[in-house]
């Protein structure tokens, strides 16, 4: 009978090892399990928590995208482009020649503008001459005017002697006139009274005839004396008209002196036509010296040393004054980008202290300032996250950074954080 009840005892022994085992199992899994719901709560609290510390009140923490201004490179002169020394993404220093525009036109006006400054000098040459020997023309004509008024003035004085000696002539002549006529008056006197004695027979017939030829011959007398009156008074008129016209020569220009105004008016339009040629040379040779600056607008240079971002126009294009031939960007000249939320932007203000972290080396802050702030507010762009969901309207600013060294690229995105008061704590990191 005992080995039955021995078998009986190991049997129970047995079934009771194995129910104790799902037992022991169940509550090793239960201990496990709890333990790993601790260490994931303590990850978590760290990696929330701990890992991000509150940001002290004195900084405002911001997110954005690195940016820097480009610079539209182009000419100042229209031409053909002839030839491209960069291509995108090339580096440049500053004043090296990015484009070089063909210089076919600028030589066309160069040699048209030189062109009308030859044929101006020329024709000042020629006018200049045409005034020396106009101004010798008028010196001779000037001396015969001169000549002229002594000419005119003698024929006056030559005049005026006649007219005096004509009236001396008349008074002579009329005086004469007037004894021949009392001489003709006491012959027929005497003629009457040798008729009448002669018909009483008191004279002979000679006597008679004597008186009466006598009366006749004084008669002649007169009729010469009267001749010889109207001659004199003849030449008084005559003389009058000389002095007249000697007088009108005196006092009005001469030939000569026609002659001389119009050689004066010569030598005005020749000095007019001298001022318009200096005036046409000096518009020329203003387009002469605006082409020949053009000449080194011709060569399209850097403005400062930095990358090609883009590549607007070929060799063979024809491009137009401010049209870019390249857009440079200058990767000193580094910001981020951010946006404040509008709760806080009165905070903010231009060159406070700035720190900027970057995704690839959280780990070094790169040193920056605000340097501009938006004066409107906006809606919160697309690719920029904020934690406070509440606020939907912010502010952009512009955080440039102090020594990008070459780290920060445009479009990576970027924290920052914004000192508004006080230092920074070098034994907290921000950003991270």
């Amino acid at each position: 009978m005992s080995d039955p009840e021995s078998k009986l005892d190991k049997t129970e022994s047995n079934e009771d090892l194995k129910n104790q085992l799902p037992r022991s199992r169940k509550k090793g899994f239960r201990i496990v399990a709890v333990l790993l719901l601790l260490g994931l709560v303590g990850v978590s609290i760290w990696y929330f928590i701990l890992r991000h510390p509150p940001i002290p009140s004195n900084l405002i923490e911001v997110s954005g995208r690195i940016e820097t201004d480009d610079a539209r490179v182009s000419s100042k002169t229209s031409g053909r482009i002839r030839e491209i020394n960069v291509s995108e993404g090339s580096s440049v220093k500053a004043g090296q020649v990015i484009a070089v525009l063909d210089d076919a036109q600028l030589v066309a006006r160069e040699e048209q503008a030189q062109a009308i400054v030859d044929q101006s000098e020329t024709r000042i040459t020629r006018a200049r001459q045409q005034i020396a020997i106009l101004e010798e023309q008028l010196r001779q004509s000037q001396i015969g005017v001169d000549q002229a008024k002594l000419d005119s003035q003698g024929r006056v004085n030559q005049a005026e002697a006649q007219i005096s000696q004509a009236n001396s002539q008349i008074a002579q002549a009329e005086a004469q006139l007037a004894q021949a006529e009392v001489n003709l008056k006491q012959a027929k006197y005497d003629e009457e009274k040798s008729l009448r004695l002669y018909k009483t027979g008191d004279v002979p017939e000679k006597q008679a005839i004597q008186a009466q030829t006598n009366a006749e011959a004084h008669a002649k007398v007169v009729q010469a004396q009267r001749k010889q009156v109207e001659s004199a008074r003849a030449g008084l008129k005559a003389a009058q008209g000389t002095l007249t016209v000697a007088r009108a020569n005196l006092a009005n220009p001469s030939l000569r002196a026609s002659q001389s105004a119009a050689i004066l008016k010569q030598i005005n339009q020749a000095q007019s036509d001298i001022d318009a040629a200096q005036a046409d040379s000096e518009r020329a040779r203003a387009q002469l010296r605006e082409a020949q600056a053009n000449r080194a607008d011709l060569n399209i240079i850097a403005p400062f040393d930095g990358t090609v971002a883009t590549r607007s126009a070929e060799p063979g294009e024809v491009v137009a004054p401010g049209a870019a031939i390249v857009t440079l960007i200058n990767p000193n000249l580094i910001y981020l980008r951010a946006f404040v939320p509008e709760g806080k932007i009165g905070l903010v203000k231009i060159g406070q202290a700035v720190r900027v972290y970057l995704d690839s080396n959280p780990n070094q802050p790169l040193e920056a300032e605000v340097t501009m702030i938006d004066m409107e507010a906006a809606f919160t762009p697309e690719n920029t996250y904020f934690r406070d969901e509440r606020v939907k309207q912010v502010v952009g600013v512009k955080l440039s950074l102090k020594n990008p060294g070459g780290f920060a690229k445009p479009g990576m995105p970027a924290d920052g954080v914004i000192l508004i008061q006080g230092e920074w704590s070098d034994n907290i990191r921000y950003g991270q």
